[in-house]
């Protein structure tokens, strides 16, 4: 198989057999968490330029009444709802604000994650349990939350932010919770088939973000991810890989295992050469630096 024929497999880039149900974005009502800054951010934008309205939510309150004041002063309509995903409370009180101030819910963009790149042996228990409470069970919880409401219309739309990281196993915290994203979307949009809600997943490789304020390598902006979020909306499909030269390492991952792992093998070096200075493993730590990235800045 050929990485062009990789990137037309339905393992990679699958369009469902079956018709599913097309949303028009004009006059819709979408919900967007992770809002507040890169990728979340640009969707709400996006969304709104082609006639939606939105809800924005994120943790940081100040990033996310910035973000609606600017749609707002454009001339769109959209309010913020700062609120933690990973709460059963603040779920609930998400849809319940945005079905105050728009009366329905469309679409649910469930965007928001933690990015991570400590070893699992420096996490601590807490710092696993948060990362997979946000990453995984937020969604879950999203999702859960907003079924009703779109199975009462019989029409809606669940975009679901996964990552390439979860296609190419990269990291044992991120690479699983992204694993664990694709799982759901998949079965949860078979779950659905002919109840007018469709389910899209997409995975992004390395987005201009927060998260990825300090790498060199070339990246696309969160706009990218963006137009493709409000395409999926309007003609659904399965899964996207973006940008699409990221279907290159997907298809080394599935139809050449061994040789990505030598692929990956530079990315793990450092931790076999030097010593290990944390004190999980009984040497002087330095100075502590979280592993974590900014929640409302997804990217693979």
């Amino acid at each position: 198989m050929s990485l062009t024929d990789a990137s037309r497999h339905p393992a990679h880039d699958a369009r469902p057999a079956e018709a599913e149900a097309r949303l028009p974005l004009e006059e819709s009502v979408v919900l967007v968490t992770g809002a507040s800054t890169g990728i979340g951010a640009a969707i709400a934008h996006e969304v709104v330029r082609q006639g939606a309205r939105v809800a924005l939510v994120a943790r940081g309150a100040e990033a996310l009444q910035e973000q609606a004041a600017s749609i707002n002063a454009e001339g769109g309509r959209a309010t913020a709802i700062p609120a933690d995903i990973s709460s059963d409370r603040d779920v609930e009180r998400i849809i319940d604000a945005t079905l105050d101030a728009f009366h329905k819910i469309d679409v649910l963009v469930n965007n928001a994650a933690i990015g991570w790149h400590n070893l699992l042996a420096h996490s601590s228990p807490s710092e696993v349990s948060r990362l997979i409470d946000i990453n995984l069970k937020g969604t879950m919880l999203m999702t859960r939350a907003a079924l009703p409401e779109m199975l009462r219309q019989r029409r809606g739309a669940i975009i679901n932010m996964g990552s390439v990281s979860g296609r190419v196993a990269v990291d044992p915290l991120y690479s699983a919770s992204k694993y664990g994203i694709r799982g759901f979307s998949l079965s949860l949009r078979r779950q659905l088939l002919d109840s007018g809600i469709s389910v899209s997943l997409v995975s992004p490789g390395k987005i201009r973000t927060n998260q990825n304020l300090g790498s060199n390598q070339p990246m696309d902006e969160p706009e990218v991810v963006a137009r493709t979020v409000a395409r999926l909306i309007k003609h659904p499909r399965r899964e996207v890989v973006v940008p699409r030269k990221y279907y290159a390492m997907v298809f080394l991952e599935q139809e050449l295992p061994s040789l990505a792992d030598r692929a990956q093998r530079w990315r793990h070096r450092k931790y076999l050469v030097a010593p290990c200075m944390c004190a999980s493993c009984g040497a002087v730590a330095p100075a502590a630096t979280s592993g974590a990235a900014d929640s409302d800045a997804q990217s693979g």
